[in-house]
């Protein structure tokens, strides 16, 4: 199993070296603005390393909003860092299942879902399995609730579209991490990757607030237990920089060894 974490983005391959990790996250551009994703110099060096590679979306992209002036961008947006993501052989590009406002219509953002995948078949097609991500909060997410989640599948689900599961979004979420995988396989049929992360916030609490596996609210072996129901790649993204996340990486490892009830 590719354990790995989420890391900076200037020089990837040696922030996996420093964690010893098979695999890294990360971003291509502000996560917080909507500039495109620029060339990278170093994009022979990643398309042709050992390590495998998975880029994020920024977070500000949300395609299934009512707002054209979120949407539209956020499309175009999307379309691009997956296009970059594809120039340096990464294996998903994760954004987030968004969400609409209050008082609008949830299923007008189901469709909208299904129109970015539209959108980008007439462009080509995104180049790299696109892995939607489920969040922790937001009574109107697309990606929160399961039951929301099998919409938004009924929505794109003939496109070639993978899922990411979060363990912090999933219980700060309000779902139970005991049975979910197969809960979630029901619905999607497939896991991708998990972000493997404690969580500060309590059970249903809404916050996205990511601990270390040996802290939070979360019994750190329902974490493992969904890592190897699922039998995806791992990033964490936790807190703590380099000592943090291997301390987690190692963690794993070593959990990954014994056996244990799955979920």
């Amino acid at each position: 199993m590719r354990i790995g974490a989420h890391v900076d983005s200037t020089d990837p391959l040696a922030e996996a070296a420093a964690r010893s990790a098979d695999t890294v996250q990360f971003f291509l551009a502000d996560p917080q603005g909507w500039k495109a994703p620029k060339p990278r110099e170093d994009a022979e060096r990643l398309r042709t390393a050992e390590v495998d590679l998975y880029v994020h979306a920024p977070y500000v992209i949300n395609v299934a909003t009512l707002n054209n002036r979120i949407r539209i961008p956020s499309r175009k947006l999307l379309l691009g860092h997956a296009n970059a993501a594809t120039s340096i052989g990464a294996k998903g590009l994760i954004v987030h299942g968004g969400h609409v406002n209050a008082g609008d219509d949830l299923a007008v953002g189901f469709d909208n879902w299904r129109k970015t995948f539209a959108y980008a078949a007439d462009s080509g097609g995104f180049g790299v399995p696109v892995l939607i991500e489920n969040t922790a909060g937001g009574d109107n997410a697309c990606a929160r609730r399961l039951d929301a989640l099998a919409r938004l599948w009924d929505a794109v689900g003939d496109y070639e579209v993978g899922f990411c599961l979060d363990t912090c979004h999933a219980y700060a979420g309000g779902e139970e991490l005991l049975g979910l995988v197969d809960r979630v396989k029901a619905i999607t049929g497939r896991i991708d990757l998990v972000h493997a992360n404690n969580s500060k916030g309590g059970f249903n609490s809404g916050q996205d607030r990511h601990d270390n596996l040996d802290g939070g609210t979360i019994d750190p072996e329902l974490v493992v237990a969904v890592i190897r129901a699922a039998g995806a790649p791992v990033v964490v993204e936790t807190p703590g920089g380099v000592e943090g996340q291997a301390a987690d990486i190692d963690f794993l490892r070593q959990q990954l060894r014994t056996a244990s009830p799955a979920a």
